[in-house]
């Protein structure tokens, strides 16, 4: 009972002592458990609740409801962009370290509401996902997609409690820049083959997804060397940490997406022929020959009718899938 007693007032300390008291009334900053079972519950819907319930249902036709969704992305993060360069990084930041201010001045208090629109701004993402079950475009619903969105609010939420302003907040700035420009592709891809054609610029956004994390590591580990200022030193390892994981996970799909695709298009389209069985390898061709015409009439390459319009099938559906290429981040 003791020791239940010690970690329950370890907690306490922790939460209420020393934590920014500026945000600890401020919506879902009491505790973290309300944050990470919003967060799971986002990610039982999207991976288990969401597909169930579309199962015998027909997708939705969300168009217009996209354009105006991604507009809105648009304006809250070019907001959010702007907060935070007029609260101190276009102002008096220092990018080589910045401690954070937590006075009750206008300029420090317009920083910490900027870090809590921002941590309000991951749970407005997890529509992303939800359109895409709606729509019945599972395969968008990745792995790297459902971590990224279901662990932001928890990662920012410590944020917004201990350190709203400052040197952490770098990571937001960048953030929010490129999902200016990421809801803005969303936006113009929903509006249909007549803009499409000129959203060539599609797979830069995940290089500029990468390069984000490598800014936000290198601005967050410089602080491993030089912490004049005494920014709290977990808090930027955290984050760096964070970004790190990101990076492999976005390079990662960035090879599947993009990088396989270099290969030539005919060793590809022989490559699934010959696994579809409507290519003749050489021994099918041995027993093609010593075929009689009754079996000929059959079989063609070793495989019945039947069979080839399987494979055919199959083939084309195995193409469609294979050139659908969900950005980043994912919708990060």
């Amino acid at each position: 009972m003791d020791l239940v007693n010690k970690v329950y007032g370890g907690w306490r300390y922790l939460m209420d002592d020393l934590s920014d008291p500026r945000t600890n009334e401020w919506p879902l900053m009491s505790s973290p458990f309300p944050t990470i079972a919003i967060s799971l519950t986002y990610a039982y819907c999207v991976k288990v609740l969401g597909p169930r319930l579309m199962e015998n249902r027909k997708p939705f036709q969300l168009r217009k409801v996209l354009i105006v969704y991604n507009a809105i992305q648009v304006v809250f993060s070019a907001w959010l962009f702007y907060e935070a360069c007029a609260a101190g990084w276009a102002t008096h930041y220092s990018l080589r370290c910045q401690p954070v201010d937590y006075s009750q001045s206008p300029t420090a208090l317009r920083m910490a509401r900027g870090c809590w629109w921002y941590f309000f701004s991951k749970f407005t993402e997890f529509f992303d996902t939800f359109f895409f079950i709606m729509r019945k475009r599972y395969d968008q619903v990745s792995t790297l997609h459902v971590i990224h969105h279901g662990i932001m609010p928890a990662s920012v939420w410590w944020g917004v409690k201990f350190t709203p302003g400052g040197h952490s907040s770098f990571f937001g700035l960048l953030n929010t820049f490129v999902h200016i420009i990421m809801y803005a592709y969303y936006m113009l891809a929903a509006m249909g083959p007549k803009v499409q054609k000129y959203l060539w610029w599609k797979k830069y956004l995940t290089v500029l997804q990468m390069i984000q994390f490598v800014l936000v590591m290198a601005h967050a580990f410089q602080l491993l060397f030089w912490n004049e200022c005494n920014f709290p030193s977990a808090f930027a390892y955290f984050i760096g940490a964070h970004a790190l994981m990101f990076y492999f996970l976005f390079s990662n799909f960035y090879k599947r997406a993009y990088a396989e695709r270099k290969q030539p298009k005919e060793k590809v389209e022989k490559q699934q022929l010959v696994a579809n069985g409507n290519l003749e390898s050489e021994p099918n061709k041995n027993i093609e020959q010593h075929s009689s015409p009754m079996s000929a009439h059959y079989q063609s390459n070793g495989k019945s009718s039947f069979y080839q319009a399987v494979g055919k099938t199959v083939e084309e559906s195995y193409s469609s899938t294979r050139h659908r290429v969900y950005v980043g981040a994912v919708n990060n």
